[in-house]
């Protein structure tokens, strides 16, 4: 069975040069082997490089459009729609990037339109980092590393001299077309066709899934996805605070239940006693477990009642009383995961230890990165 084609998208930043959008047309869609051709072609820029590229590539001298006659390429989706201009904090379109908070604005502008575009598995994105300010060029890279899948790519085009400069020159014609240049204090003609046009493919490290998945699927800021990513090397830290019974890791709350946050408490009195490993199925164990739900719960309270109830119908098996803790294992670790992401969720996550039929479960963690805050 043929599998469906994805959606290709061109996505570009820009500045005054408009050029580089159709040189890097040129240079996916028509070269011999293996041409990409994209379905729609977005651009990033400022107010008035929005205006260069419609004037340029759209009306007046309509570069976009002949690029596409002149190489008989297939209809492409590319309207002022599609120019995406960078704003300010009241919502007025930026003229450049100036100021540490215009900075900030353009990262975070820059970040959730690639986030938007990645969000649909079936897309495919090639990504030119070649136009715009350089912060602009790199805060682009840099959230395609965040958010990137395996099927984008990143790329810097490459124009050979004299053309790399000249403002007339958009892509190299298949006919003749003689433009002006300087050499030296000279102005001489050359003809575009001559033009080299290259890609240079850049690699790039790919975190999108190490990201917790609200940060995938919802709005956040450049310096706040940056910060999560960052999260998995820096150390740990879990902070359990028994009066409210709530459970922190990497200063965001896990939502625990009632019971999952006893569970979690328990692995986590033993780390910090150096007591790693834990037998969930030793009767012993289990008995440590319900005083420790005794002393944290009220003892003539429902929630106390229930577990004591659970913990007693199972003791006497090993294997039921196990089987008790495991179903809340899974929903320990993947709360962890659902709210920091998968690597940095793994250096908290519930670990299972086996030496030969024995298995038993630990916290990977340090005692001193353990606080326990008490009533």
């Amino acid at each position: 069975m043929t599998q469906p084609t994805p959606r290709r998208i061109l996505l570009a930043v820009t500045g005054l040069t408009p050029q580089i959008v159709t040189e890097t047309l040129y240079a996916l869609a028509c070269r011999d082997e293996d041409p990409w051709i994209p379905h729609a072609i977005h651009l990033i820029t400022t107010a008035t490089g929005a205006d260069n590229a419609r004037l340029n590539l759209l009306a007046g001298g309509r570069w976009f459009h002949r690029l596409c006659e002149d190489y008989g390429l297939p209809p492409i989706l590319f309207t002022p729609e599609q120019i995406h201009v960078l704003r300010d904090a009241e919502g007025r379109p930026l003229d450049d990037i100036r100021t540490q908070a215009d900075n900030t604005l353009a990262a975070d502008f820059i970040t959730e339109t690639l986030r938007a575009l990645t969000a649909d598995p079936d897309s495919e994105l090639h990504v030119s980092i070649a136009g715009g300010r350089k912060t602009m060029g790199y805060y682009l890279g840099y959230a395609l590393s965040l958010y990137g899948r395996p099927q984008d790519r990143l790329s810097h085009v490459l124009v050979s001299d004299p053309y790399e400069t000249n403002r007339d020159f958009y892509y190299p014609t298949p006919y003749e077309h003689p433009i002006h240049s300087k050499r030296g204090d000279k102005e001489v003609t050359v003809d575009a066709r001559n033009a080299r046009v290259d890609l240079a493919d850049i690699p790039f490290v790919r975190l999108r899934d190490g990201l917790p998945e609200r940060l995938r699927t919802g709005q956040a800021s450049f310096s706040r996805v940056v910060a999560t990513a960052n999260r998995g090397l820096q150390a740990p830290q879990l902070v359990l605070d028994i009066a409210c019974r709530e459970a922190w890791a990497d200063d965001e709350a896990l939502g625990l239940s009632e019971t999952e946050f006893l569970i979690l408490l328990w692995l986590a009195e033993r780390a910090a006693r150096g007591e790693q490993a834990t037998d969930w199925s030793a009767q012993a164990l289990a008995e440590e477990f319900l005083a420790l739900a005794g002393r944290v719960l009220n003892p003539m309270s429902a929630a106390y009642e229930r577990i004591e109830k659970a913990i007693t119908e199972r003791k006497a098996i090993t294997i039921r009383c196990a089987k008790y803790f495991e179903p809340h294992k899974s929903r320990i670790n993947g709360k962890l995961e659902t709210v920091l992401g998968a690597r940095s969720a793994a250096r908290y996550q519930i670990a299972t230890s086996r030496d030969g039929e024995r298995v038993t479960v630990f916290l990977p963690l340090k005692p001193e990165q353990i606080r326990i805050q008490c009533a």
